[in-house]
């Protein structure tokens, strides 16, 4: 009985204490109008729940209740709450309101019912009607629409001027950037290199990356700078074009060649060293328009 109501093993004991207590109560009966009890105690010492249950309901309700209808009418009561806040009394106006009402008198004597998921496992949770949001996915440009590989047509679109920056960081450590910082590398002048190295990087992109496009660069900076707190060499390189597709990439390759030469030139001091951050800070121009990656 605990069990089928949701109460613990203390609040069943206290709640059966209570309905046998009402059972001997002295009340006016409502149908004969003696003055008798509405339900003897006798009576209900007879029949144990949850046929004194019934009993009681019979009594309660003026008509015959068996266990079935108790169950059923306590199935649908817990339905039907699912429906509403717990603290709200149910209403109808769809010509339901007498089995409502005997509804409300059956929560006037045994309470609120509980909630359902004490009678049902988590898993077995409806689920929730709606339509789903639908967003556009975005889609790679890349890939045609059999999968396969395939160079992005560009005729159609029209020139404008494109600008992308990008910038990396190759940390030295403590020993390594004071050798470069000294000029002492074997090699030679590393940060003079390595900004050759990815001017030239830059230019070649197209070779490196199948899927690239050969693009007339109008303009490449490359820029090395000591980083004496973090004992490393922060690159930043830009790269320009007026065409019909964007100089991301030019922009990209520039400053991760500029860090692998510096990785080259001084990987004899040390296998420490670790190029990182290769990411795009800013880009302009094209359809897509101005991008800059937040801080």
């Amino acid at each position: 009985m605990n069990e089928f109501w949701g109460w613990g093993e203390r609040e069943g004991e206290r709640r059966r204490r209570v309905l046998w207590a009402w059972c001997g109560r002295r009340s006016k009966n409502p149908r004969s109008g003696d003055g008798g009890s509405t339900l003897p105690t006798p009576l209900a010492l007879r029949h144990p729940p949850p046929l004194g249950l019934c009993h009681l309901l019979s009594r309660y309700l003026d008509k015959h209740i068996s266990v079935t209808m108790v169950i059923v009418r306590s199935m649908l009561l817990r339905s039907m709450r699912a429906h509403y806040s717990l603290g709200r009394r149910f209403v109808s106006n769809d010509g339901y309101d007498h089995a409502i009402t005997e509804l409300n008198k059956m929560e006037s004597i045994f309470g609120e019912a509980p909630s359902r998921g004490a009678f049902t496992p988590s898993a077995s949770k409806e689920p929730q009607l709606g339509s789903p949001s639908v967003k556009s996915q975005p889609k790679l440009t890349h890939v045609d629409s059999s999968g396969q590989a395939t160079m992005v047509d560009i005729s159609s679109k029209e020139d404008t001027k494109r600008v992308a920056i990008a910038n990396c960081r190759v940390l030295l450590g403590p020993k390594v950037f004071n050798l470069v910082s000294s000029n002492q590398i074997a090699k030679g002048d590393v940060l003079n290199v390595a900004k050759i190295a990815g001017i030239n990087g830059a230019k070649q992109t197209s070779s490196l990356i199948p899927l690239c496009h050969n693009i007339s660069l109008t303009h490449i900076r490359v820029d090395l700078t000591l980083n004496k707190e973090e004992f490393s060499v922060e690159i930043e390189g830009e790269a320009t074009t007026t065409g019909k597709t964007g100089v991301e990439m030019e922009a990209l390759t520039a400053v991760a060649v500029a860090g692998l030469t510096v990785y080259d030139m001084c990987k004899a001091a040390s296998k420490d060293i670790c190029i990182t951050e290769v990411q795009l800070k800013h880009k302009s121009g094209g359809k897509s328009g101005e991008w800059s990656r937040k801080q």
